[in-house]
């Protein structure tokens, strides 16, 4: 089995301005880095101009894997095109090979028929603003009861309805696997899996949230290296990013210590 590629989401140190981020990763030897359109007081939410992005990248060696993300890009209104066009051609200007698809997530847009058919328009005309920008869209199911796609089968069969394959991928998220219920893995179809594990040992998986999102330890409830491992098997050879939310990761004065323990705690396992 092939040794997992890590990458990292900025989430592991949302603090750290864009530079510092990609030192991080580079000194724990990871060169692929997810970089984010929603944290305040950093780039890209303070203005930083795309090219400025690109030659932070440069500076350090960094790949950006992607952007994260577009918003409820399954209720397509002209708002909805209008921010597609502007992340597209940011994440085509800073050199970065993808974008996240994070659908609607607040109990809206969930009926049968209505989310299938939502999912499908989004598609058809997100296709022709990711061909233009040359990037890659990257479909994140949510496993949240809430959540109008929580379905990776779902998204498959509307990226091939629209003869989309070319142009979307799926997010495979360890944490929303779980919480989705649903056991099949489309390796294939995958560009991206979002690792982070959850050790609280009272909540419930119905009533786990992203605060509760930790880094992979050895108390992790979501088998992450489980996970891993038949994804490895079933062929996906893309990379393992690491997005935790907890305000524990965040706080941390050393991230660079979680990061490597975590790395060091799959790779032991695999």
């Amino acid at each position: 089995m092939t040794a997992p590629i890590f990458a990292l989401n900025h989430m592991v140190a949302p603090q750290l301005p864009l530079g510092a981020f990609f030192k991080l990763g580079k000194t724990l030897g990871i060169n692929q880095f997810e970089i984010r359109n929603d944290l305040s007081g950093n780039a890209i939410l303070d203005g930083t101009k795309p090219e400025t992005v690109r030659d932070l990248a440069a500076a350090e060696g960094a790949e950006i894997i992607s952007i994260n993300a577009l918003q409820r890009f399954n209720e397509w209104t002209p708002e909805r095109e209008e921010e597609a066009r502007s992340l597209a051609g940011y994440a085509a200007a800073c050199g970065a090979k993808a974008l996240v698809l994070v659908p609607v997530n607040d109990g809206s847009g969930k009926l049968d028929g209505e989310r299938q058919s939502n999912l499908r328009t989004a598609l058809t005309n997100l296709k022709p603003i990711l061909d233009q920008a040359g990037i890659i869209g990257l479909v994140e199911p949510l496993g949240f009861q809430i959540c109008s796609l929580r379905s990776k089968k779902e998204a498959v069969e509307a990226i091939q309805a629209i003869n989309g394959t070319d142009r979307f991928k799926l997010v495979h998220d360890t944490f929303h696997h779980v919480l989705a219920g649903e056991p099949d893995l489309f390796a294939a179809m995958t560009g991206l899996v979002h690792i982070s594990g959850v050790d609280d040992g009272k909540v419930g998986i119905d009533d786990m949230r992203d605060p509760h999102r930790v880094m992979v330890t050895e108390h992790d409830r979501l088998d992450n290296v489980g996970q891993i491992k038949s994804l490895l098997a079933a062929g996906y050879t893309g990379p393992f990013s690491f997005e935790p939310f907890a305000a524990s990761v965040h706080a941390s004065s050393d991230p660079q210590t979680l990061i490597r323990n975590s790395i060091e705690l799959v790779r032991g396992k695999i």
